[in-house]
């Protein structure tokens, strides 16, 4: 018969967690510096604003790379979100996965989505 002297440490998961909470942050951050410059050229704008301003504001292709990389970091953001979401909430292996899969799906028809708008304007 074995004796059990103390007990043994169970570590389950995927390990994602500082990874997924420096994402996270970074990709606020980022987000949060993008907000910033859209309101510093929404402020300095003179006159009313029309879309033909608004339209300007995103026409030049150093603004158009960079909310496409601030809507990549979004998705992220979300994608890890809701990642987490699932897996400590939805108990069913079948209907997380299919939620998590739903979710993916979804998060990159967003990205083509923001692909076709920003390259149409």
């Amino acid at each position: 018969m074995s004796v059990n002297y103390g007990s043994k440490r169970i570590v389950v998961g995927a390990h994602y967690g500082l990874r997924d909470w420096l994402g996270q942050r970074v990709t606020a951050a980022l987000m949060a510096l993008f907000t910033l410059i859209v309101l510093a050229q929404v402020l300095f704008t003179a006159g009313p604003i029309g879309y033909d301003k608004w339209a300007g504001i995103f026409a030049a292709q150093w603004m158009k790379t960079l909310t496409f990389c601030v809507i990549i970091a979004l998705l992220y953001h979300v994608w890890v979100g809701m990642r987490e979401i699932w897996m400590d909430y939805i108990k069913p292996i079948g209907l997380r996965l299919a939620l998590n899969v739903f979710s993916l799906v979804w998060l990159v028809g967003c990205a083509g989505w923001a692909v076709q708008v920003l390259w149409r304007l």
